[in-house]
């Protein structure tokens, strides 16, 4: 069976949750290799509508085991709620948690939240979340590990350790911070919000090479969109860890991974979140925005709109190394008069794409025909109105990659597979 990496192609928000969850059916294991609870991934599915952070889509098969691997930042006290929230609509969770990945702390989101309001006009669009602080730490040799949570002594240690180093920074750099808990008392309210989830903790490798003996079919899930990876997108408004399939091995417990498969999921237009330059916004998107349902996942930010934007999602199909492109929610363009895509940029620095912030871009666009039949119903790619068609097949010759999957809804059925 085939080991399937699912990523980004865009900025993130494509909707790899909708596109894992529709593939999970036929795997053993549902891998999140990177990020953290910064993102949400929405699924649609026969147990209800989930907005999933950390858990893998995969949750709800109740076949596939979820694994959180090592590449990840955990936030503890958000697992434990989501857990406890997939678990109310009767989901059977079956779950593998790496004792390699770093634990994200309250103070570490207090630290970003402190630092955007210090850069002011010039933050980073941060969700607040703590994950760059958390991934910072665990550069710089603090970070606190998701294993020693099975071995209260040494996590008192390193938290003692940590808090060392880190507050007299803190307090330095801003007066306002009033963080207070001590080491003892972090230790006891990690101990105490991680219960439910600590039997889960284990080297996640062990049960994941098994599976591979086995030829099992493994199914790898990234969060956000190879737009904001942290040596390829467009930095420094990026996330803080790398988003790429070539990741996907190291980051899951499994770094000799060689993946059959490896699906980016593109979205039919553009949209971002947070800060950072859409080449091809629209001048007006409230509308469209509404009608998409545009929002961040984990902010309720509303997203920016424009149109699809070949240039940088060519630019991040190659840089995941796509095997097949998914993409996903063509049905909202139904009834849009205006419809085009933008082909190339005009500009200095065009050579240099995936930075639009540095340079002076314009799109070029060109035009194509809209359809206004509702085709959330179509199963087949012919029982799609002409145009809807030729639009798949412009953006599929401009990719150099074949489009394997085209969502026309949210449900589970709502998918065409060529």
């Amino acid at each position: 069976m085939p080991s399937i990496v699912v990523v980004g192609a865009n900025w993130g928000d494509e909707g790899k949750g909708r596109i894992v969850d529709f593939l999970a059916a036929d795997a053993s294991a549902s891998i999140r290799f990177q990020g953290g609870n910064n993102a949400g991934h929405t699924v649609v599915n026969d147990f209800g509508t989930f907005k999933l952070h950390q858990l893998p889509s995969g949750i709800f098969n109740p076949d596939c085991t979820a694994v959180l691997g090592p590449g990840m930042v955990i936030s503890p006290a958000a697992l434990t709620e989501e857990i406890a929230e997939v678990k109310a609509a009767g989901v059977s969770v079956k779950l593998h948690i790496s004792d390699r990945a770093t634990l994200c702390l309250p103070l570490h989101a207090l630290e970003d939240t402190l630092e955007e309001e210090r850069l002011g006009d010039g933050a980073y669009g941060s969700t607040r979340q703590g994950i760059a602080p958390a991934y910072g730490d665990r550069v710089m040799k603090k970070g606190i590990l998701v294993g020693w949570l099975m071995q209260p002594e040494v996590l008192l240690e390193r938290i003692k350790f940590m808090l060392d180093w880190k507050m007299p920074q803190l307090k330095a750099l801003y007066p306002s911070c009033d963080f207070s808990q001590s080491a003892e008392e972090m230790t006891a309210w990690l101990l105490e919000v991680s219960a439910p989830w600590r039997e889960f903790i284990c080297n996640v490798t062990e049960p994941l090479k098994v599976m591979q003996s086995n030829n099992a079919s493994l199914l790898f899930e990234a969060q956000l969109g190879a737009g904001r990876d942290l040596v390829y997108g467009e930095y420094p408004w990026t996330t803080s860890s790398n988003v790429t399939a070539a990741y996907a091995g190291i980051g899951s417990g499994l770094p000799a991974l060689r993946p059959e498969r490896i699906i980016a999921v593109a979205k039919s237009f553009s949209s971002s979140v947070g800060t950072g330059t859409l080449v091809t916004a629209m001048e007006e998107q409230d509308n469209f925005r509404e009608t998409s349902n545009e929002y961040g996942a984990t902010t309720g930010r509303p997203r920016d709109m424009g149109y699809f934007d070949a240039v940088a999602t060519r630019n991040g199909v190659e840089l995941q190394a796509a095997t097949e492109i998914a993409l996903t929610k063509i049905d909202c363009l139904t009834g849009m008069t205006d419809l085009k895509i933008c082909v190339s940029y005009e500009g200095e620095h065009t050579q240099n794409p995936i930075w639009p912030q540095t340079a002076a871009l314009s799109p070029v666009y060109e035009q194509m025909q809209g359809w206004s039949e509702d085709i959330t119903g179509c199963r087949t790619f012919e029982s799609l109105p002409e145009a809807a068609q030729h639009y798949v097949l412009r953006i599929e010759a401009l990719m150099g990659v074949t489009i394997s999957m085209v969502s026309v809804g949210p449900e589970r059925e709502q998918m065409i597979l060529r």
